[in-house]
């Protein structure tokens, strides 16, 4: 992928930017500009708040190009707290088994190397663990 398209998918990649139906309210991610439950014309900039749950998993073993390096990997599909589901790897799980329903939140984190080790680094979004704090229990 070029550069330019790294630039102009920042917003979406780094922090789940989207955008909100002003005809009936849905949030669409990834962007659109038209909704997909109304038709209407949706340009309104919407910000996630990164947080959801698994809704489905799957563990990788035999990656496509560019992902090899880190494999076995998990990838999720996750259901935003605003409505949307995306897929997304996970992260940052230590021993922890992953679970349906298993609350997780946004992070950005390194995805691949574009080209050789001299290329573009690609980051965008994963998905870790929601950990509470004890407070919060």
């Amino acid at each position: 992928m070029e550069i330019s398209r790294h630039w102009r998918l920042k917003q979406q990649r780094y922090a789940l930017v989207g955008e909100v139906c002003p005809h009936c309210d849905v949030k669409i991610f990834p962007p659109r500009d038209v909704c997909p439950v109304c038709g209407g014309e949706a340009k309104t900039t919407f910000a996630f708040s990164g947080k959801g749950e698994v809704f489905s998993y799957t563990t990788i073993y035999e990656a496509p190009t560019g992902y090899d390096q880190t494999v076995p990997y998990t990838i999720a599909l996750v259901k935003l707290d605003e409505g949307p589901m995306i897929t997304a790897q996970l992260t940052d799980l230590g021993e922890q088994p992953v679970e349906i329903g298993m609350p997780v939140e946004m992070v950005t984190r390194k995805l691949r190397n574009d080209g050789d080790e001299r290329g573009v680094i690609v980051y965008g979004y994963k998905f870790r663990p929601a950990w509470k704090m004890p407070s919060q229990a």
